[in-house]
């Protein structure tokens, strides 16, 4: 087993095949950080968060100030419905990171999913203000505007978004299909979590398919994908 073949099985989805190669790569090659990221990711991706969180806890072990493996754990630590340490590891990596607007941005994520809408909407601006060309801040930011009952508010942040990407809306007088909202905002939407009884665990598979095209690729914003798709991703820049 090699490295590169368990990076190979990863990236093309066969995480049960990668699993037993990074197993048997940590047993030769114990204490080996690259490896215990990947298997972290792929036993994350599999559902079985607790192992996960065994790997995310050694990362942060041989590097506490890692920002990227904080985040990371938070991630995990959302997925197993461990919500309030969660937040604790996105305060710290934002606490250690001011100045990277991805660490508000996903913060913000995570607080709109718990319900904290005022909350998201005040790290969205704080990630725009450090990257005033973020469409999907924007976006998103409309979209918590747009729960919180703040019709006026959402419209500029979408059309700001809009702006951003080029995004122009079709002109039409058809009726939009049964079952789909009539909406010309961008393809990128987020889920309708509920504030009054935010999930406490979250279907793991489920949460990575609905998030997959959610973002952009620009690459300030790519890093955002660490948060939400950054486990079967592939490597970190």
């Amino acid at each position: 087993m090699s490295f590169e073949k368990g990076l190979a099985l990863y990236k093309a989805g066969k995480f049960e095949e990668a699993l037993s190669c990074f197993d048997a790569l940590i047993v030769s090659h114990t204490g080996q950080a690259e490896l215990h990221l990947y298997r972290g990711r792929i036993l994350t991706r599999l559902g079985k968060g607790e192992a996960a969180l065994e790997d995310f806890d050694f990362l942060v072990s041989l590097e506490p100030y890692n920002t990227d493996y904080i985040s990371d754990r938070g991630v995990v630590l959302h997925l197993i419905g461990r919500n309030e340490e969660a937040l604790s590891e996105l305060d710290r990596a934002t606490n250690l990171d001011p100045k990277n607007p991805y660490r508000y941005s996903s913060r913000a994520f995570l607080k709109d999913r718990l319900g904290d809408f005022q909350g998201a909407i005040e790290d969205y601006e704080r990630a725009i203000e450090l990257d005033p060309e973020d469409a999907i801040a924007y976006n998103n930011k409309g979209l918590v505007e747009e729960k919180m009952g703040n019709i006026a508010r959402s419209k500029k942040s979408f059309e700001k978004a809009d702006d951003l990407i080029g995004y122009k809306p079709k002109t039409t007088d058809s009726m939009p299909p049964i079952g789909q909202e009539k909406s010309e905002k961008p393809a990128f939407e987020m889920p309708d979590f509920s504030a009054t009884n935010p999930p406490k665990k979250v279907d793991t598979a489920h949460f990575f398919e609905t998030l997959k095209g959610v973002f952009g690729n620009k690459e300030t914003r790519n890093e955002f994908l660490n948060f939400i798709r950054g486990f079967f991703s592939g490597k970190k820049s």
